[in-house]
């Protein structure tokens, strides 16, 4: 397994759509962002899109794993990898948002995020289709910090 970053205009969209069911959500992050993936043999198995906020803060907008190389540590090796990358360029505290719920939200307080805020109705706001997990609509979205 290979980390690297690549340019935006090389990940796939089918994979980011894995992690963001809008197409026109992805497009208006992708431009201008830091693209890290997890290759093996040239093939992209994982994406984490970045992007620069102000000078020592980053925002992670997509962390995508296909589902069939999910649950293999691809995606928390992949999230380390662009962590200790996003350090090197002296970064030092990154931002995401995610659901209230689910796995997304394990996965990322196992690598040490901590709950900065609560946005209320952001999945009803930006959404055009419902985005449901287990049974259960996101609704209200959590932001997310980790200071490195």
């Amino acid at each position: 397994m290979e980390y690297l970053e690549i340019k935006s205009n090389e990940i796939p969209i089918e994979l980011l759509l894995e992690a963001d069911p809008s197409k026109e959500n992805i497009l208006t992050y992708l431009s201008g962002s830091w693209c890290f993936v997890a290759t093996t043999r040239g093939k992209i198995l994982a994406a984490c899109i970045v992007k620069p906020q102000r000078a020592e803060l980053a925002e992670i907008y997509n962390i995508s794993v296909y589902p069939v190389y999910q649950g293999q540590g691809i995606g928390s090796k992949l999230l380390k990898f662009t962590i200790s990358e996003l350090s090197k360029r002296g970064i030092r505290r990154i931002e995401l948002g995610t659901g209230t719920f689910g796995y997304q939200l394990t996965y990322y307080q196992r690598i040490g995020f901590r709950v900065a805020s609560v946005s209320k109705d952001y999945f009803l706001e930006h959404y055009d289709m419902p985005i449901f997990e287990n049974g259960i609509q996101h609704k209200d979205m959590l932001r997310l910090y980790i200071q490195i």
